[in-house]
């Protein structure tokens, strides 16, 4: 695979970006797929390891098979590199984009020398792609008969919905908001990932025939019990959206936001609907949560022309390096940079929030609280370092914890569904190891709805199986 020499020719080259301060300008893309010359170049740093675990359980969630699309991209041969990468990934102009990389982690050269860029090679191919029309509708030879409802357009919805289109089956896909995409529609940022990623894929999807149904909140407009009725099969595919709160004094003070209300308005802003953002402008933001839902609101934040922005994170600063306790091919607990982190931010780590302030009129003012560090598995304070920061604007940004139990979940308890101690949607019924199905007979689930919280790589990795085992049900008419 590759070049036999070429790890020891070539250095790892990144994408090309746009300088911080021009791209804070706008809402715009701002990396650049490798030229031909310099992905073949990349590719041929692919070291033929013999055991890739680039593909393996610590690589890639979706099974791409990284060192043969490596191959066919040092060779020239795009298209080949094409088709190899649609066997494994529906959406590699997403994961391309979004995706933190666990097969760069797991790379064998990575033990001696940078790894091979394989997220920058997956975006060169599939941007090649679509540039050269490649990426065509893939519709089925027959049609089986078989009504599946997806509920949820993220990605494990979408993966699902398409892979059980193209074996035939006929698919409805609900959304509960206006446009398709769930979270990467309303919770990426167009600087990350533009919409028009989304939107073609829709219309490639619509013309396999699938159906897309927006503005329908299934278990509110729609009850579990018809959708159970109308449909051979449902996959709950309805992510993971009760975010985690923060309760200190002042948390309810005028200003203080979940990250979800602040990037969902502001992407629906960019998009061209008229509606009230909440605007950073010259204003003091502190965004806590050191992830990437928090990186996303220190862009935005930056886009808005914020006079600071200060993101802190409860735990310590990670070390630079390969931390000891994830050794490779381990995805590594190390120090990360983001783009948006690279245009202007405050980073404070072991510091806990006590409270906020506020002045007359209930409007956050500021935020206090100390460094904290770690005993027995609890942050206590640390006598002396308490401190207050301005704060006009406050974004909590500590992740998700479950799934909305409202409506749909609550009607298909009645059904008898059940959930994990997380609150998850249990779904390990089935007869085969990593089962899908759940207590309910022909109900489903995949992706953060399922396991909670996590990658998009592994939210198209559990559509793309959980279909394969709704397909095998729909086909034998035994439950899976």
């Amino acid at each position: 695979m590759g070049k036999p020499t070429g790890f020891l020719e070539f250095k790892k080259e990144y994408l090309q970006k746009i300088e911080p301060k021009e791209r804070v300008k706008n809402y715009k893309e701002f990396e650049k797929p490798f030229s031909e010359a310099v992905a073949k170049d990349q590719g041929a740093r692919c070291m033929d390891c013999g055991i890739p675990f680039c593909h393996g359980d610590t690589g890639c969630p979706v099974d791409n098979l990284i060192p043969e699309f490596n191959d066919f991209v040092y060779r020239g041969r795009f298209k080949e590199a094409w088709e190899n990468l649609s066997k494994t990934n529906n959406f590699p102009e997403f994961t391309g984009r979004l995706c933190p990389a666990p097969c760069e982690s797991a790379c064998t050269l990575g033990i001696i020398e940078p790894p091979v860029s394989i997220k920058s090679i997956e975006r060169t191919i599939i941007d090649r792609a679509w540039e050269e029309g490649w990426v065509i509708p893939q519709t089925p030879t027959s049609k089986s008969g078989k009504k599946v409802a997806v509920v949820g357009s993220g990605p494990a919805g979408l993966a699902a919905g398409q892979q059980l289109a193209r074996a035939g089956h006929t698919v409805t896909i609900f959304e509960k908001n206006d446009r398709i995409g769930g979270l990467l529609r309303y919770g990426i940022p167009d600087f990350k990932m533009e919409k028009r990623h989304i939107d073609r894929r829709m219309k490639q999807m619509e013309a396999e025939g699938v159906t897309f149904k927006t503005n329908v909140n299934v278990g509110v407009d729609i009850t579990a019990k018809q959708l159970l009725a109308d449909f051979d099969a449902v996959v709950l595919a309805c992510g993971s959206e009760v975010p985690r709160d923060l309760p200190v004094e002042g948390r309810n003070h005028k200003g203080i936001h979940f990250a979800m209300e602040f990037l969902t308005k502001n992407n629906k802003h960019v998009a061209g609907d008229a509606i009230d953002i909440i605007n950073a402008k010259d204003k003091h933001v502190i965004v806590i949560g050191g992830g990437d839902t928090g990186s996303d609101c220190v862009g935005t934040s930056n886009r808005h022309g914020a006079k600071s922005v200060t993101q802190i994170e409860l735990f310590p600063e990670p070390p630079k390096e390969r931390d000891k306790s994830t050794p490779w091919p381990l995805y590594p607990k190390m120090l990360r940079t983001s783009t948006s982190h690279e245009e202007g931010v405050s980073r404070k780590w072991a510091v806990s929030t006590m409270g906020f302030k506020a002045n007359e009129k209930g409007e956050v003012t500021a935020i206090y609280g100390s460094e904290v560090k770690e005993e027995n598995g609890k942050f206590i304070p640390v006598p002396g370092t308490e401190f207050e920061w301005p704060a006009d604007l406050v974004f909590l940004a500590m992740g998700f914890v479950n799934p909305v139990k409202e409506g749909l979940l609550a009607d298909l308890q009645k059904e008898g569904l059940e959930l994990d101690g997380r609150g998850n949607v249990k779904a390990e019924f089935g007869t085969k190891a990593g089962s899908f199905a759940t207590s309910v007979p022909k109900v489903y689930a995949c992706g953060d709805v399922r396991r909670g919280q996590s990658l998009i790589v592994w939210a198209i990795s559990e559509g793309r199986k959980c279909a394969d085992q709704v397909h095998q049900f729909l086909t034998s008419d035994v439950e899976a």
